[in-house]
């Protein structure tokens, strides 16, 4: 009996160790998510500025100072 004891211990600490694996990497999920969807929005961002103001060509461009 007392050997079902142990194995009946040791699957309920791999199982609080698996469970906490778990909600980590829920939350990793979760920050992932969020760093992708704001360079989504930025990414939108730089398209539409990019369709407002595209780059100019060299030949219409300054030159820098030390030219």
């Amino acid at each position: 009996m007392e050997n079902f004891e142990n194995r009946l211990i040791d699957i309920e600490v791999t199982l609080s160790e698996l469970l906490k694996v778990v909600e980590d990497l829920n939350q990793e999920i979760i920050r992932q998510s969020k760093i992708i969807a704001r360079l989504e929005k930025e990414n939108k961002m730089l398209i539409e500025s990019m369709k407002e103001n595209p780059v100019k060509p060299l030949s219409e461009e300054t030159p820098p100072p030390h030219y």
